[in-house]
């Protein structure tokens, strides 16, 4: 994943830049920049942050740096951002998304004259890297992010510093938010809206669909309009977002808790205590034990000052290993005790089935899981939720291909994704036999859209039923 943040300021901007990029933490662990511009030109820091905290990498840089206007991010992949040298003079440039043509994009770029690109540790081509090569294909920085957003299939959202301003560029689907907040004297632009709050600035608009803006410490002016078709990420509310945060004035914790609800309103187990598997399955928790009226626990508590989120590592070992390691069990609230236990959702079920082995190990009587959300049937292709390399590393695809016996095509899918199906219900008992829960059930995709109070038509559900 990853997210940005960006000022313009009269004033020195470095301080709010500093702490606007630090609360995007929770989106990547790998990188994290910072790019300023001021009467020194550009400055920029890039440093690896897997084992240490944003902050503590670049408290040196935050009292060197100055300017005026800055840019910087969290990235849960390539280093960035990046100072690019063109004809349209230097800027720097942040990107969040996924880019599925990445090769052919290059292909095209190779032939019409474009040189080179450096390649990463990883053999990769940076695609911050990229997207400055497809602006650079046209005569003005408008038209060339335009036609950046454009040429990508995936997701594109951008912040570009240059001596003018930052121009701020939301994905043409919204598929991940761009939010400006405004105080005196100063602008800035957010992935995420709470990011703000504290350093000042309050809620000025929301970038829309393709909406292209430039930024100064003046004013917001929009360049190109935003188009009518939405398709947000609904998993920003399951998984991504902070609790604090909102996305098209939907906040993530109301969200959560109207999720839980709508799952306790469809079950029929009678558990001891309802329990969230911490971070974002806590707010889950607390809505399905209100509607249902079964007391609330934390039989897991996790030890934050340390370990990180479990899904940023690129070894899925070492996910496995922080996943177990993050999370202490209070045994107390174990011991005789039937469970009900809601996550985010189950991605390949490890640690889920570790999970319960270790909760029946502890004395619980039954555990009962509930996903927040749909069973995950296809691999995201827009915010790199996994960088899987198969979708067979789903659970729910490993499940069907051995029950199907290998015959899997999309429509033989749709009738895995619809919870009124046989095939569903068949799915789902064997996941549960082979995670050893006591029951599972997974939330719907129709209440969990209810949850969100957006039009299905105006979110991305892709990873649950394949609509694009």
């Amino acid at each position: 994943m990853g997210g940005f943040f960006g000022v313009a300021s009269k004033q020195d901007c470095v301080f709010d830049l500093f702490f606007g990029i630090d609360y995007h933490s929770h989106l990547g662990t790998r990188r994290g920049g910072m790019a300023v511009y001021g009467e020194q030109g550009f400055e920029r820091a890039i440093h690896n942050i897997e084992n240490s905290p944003f902050r503590t990498k670049f408290d040196k840089d935050v009292n060197e740096m100055k300017g005026r206007m800055g840019i910087g991010c969290i990235s849960d992949y390539e280093p960035q951002p990046l100072l690019i040298r063109s004809h349209h003079g230097t800027f720097a440039l942040t990107t969040v998304g996924k880019i599925n043509n990445i090769d052919e994009l290059t292909k095209q770029l190779f032939q019409i004259g474009h040189t080179h690109f450096m390649e990463m540790s990883s053999g990769e081509i940076n695609a911050t890297e990229l997207v400055a090569a497809l602006i650079n294909q046209k005569e003005n920085l408008v038209d060339g992010i335009r036609y950046a957003l454009e040429s990508v299939d995936g997701s594109l959202s951008l912040l570009l510093l240059n001596d003018k301003g930052i121009y701020c560029a939301r994905d043409r689907y919204g598929r991940t938010p761009v939010v400006i907040g405004k105080k005196q004297d100063a602008f800035c632009a957010s992935f995420e809206n709470f990011a703000y709050k504290n350093l000042g600035y309050s809620d000025y608009k929301e970038l829309g669909p393709g909406e292209i803006a430039v930024m100064t410490e003046k004013n917001c002016v929009t360049l190109v309009r935003p188009g009518d078709e939405m398709k947000i990420c609904t998993f920003l509310w399951i998984y991504y977002g902070y609790p604090s945060s909102s996305y098209e004035g939907v906040n993530v914790e109301e969200m959560r808790y109207r999720c839980g609800a709508k799952m306790a309103e469809r079950d029929h187990v009678k558990p001891d205590i309802v329990a969230g598997v911490p971070d974002s399955g806590t707010a889950h928790a607390v809505g399905y034990a209100n509607a249902s009226g079964v007391p609330f626990s934390r039989p897991f508590i996790k030890y934050t000052p340390t370990w990180p989120r479990s899904f940023m590592p690129t070894m899925q070992e070492k996910r496995n290993l922080i996943a177990k390691m993050k999370l202490l069990a209070v045994e107390e609230l174990i011991r005789d005790k039937k469970l009900l236990l809601i996550d985010d959702s189950i991605v390949r079920g490890t640690q889920m089935r570790e999970t319960t082995e270790y909760l029946f190990d502890s004395g619980a009587k039954e555990v009962h899981i509930r996903p927040a959300c749909p069973p995950l049937l296809f691999g995201c292709r827009y915010l790199n939720f996994s960088r899987s390399s198969s979708e067979m590393d789903l659970i729910t695809r490993r499940v069907i291909e051995r029950l199907e016996n290998g015959n899997v095509t999309d429509e033989v899918l749709q009738e895995y994704a619809d919870p009124e199906s046989d095939k569903y219900a068949q799915m789902v008992e064997e996941i549960r036999k082979e995670l050893g829960f006591t029951s599972l059930s997974f939330n719907r995709l129709d209440d969990m859209i209810e949850a969100t109070g957006l039009d299905k038509s105006r979110l991305c559900t892709y990873c649950w039923d394949g609509q694009e």
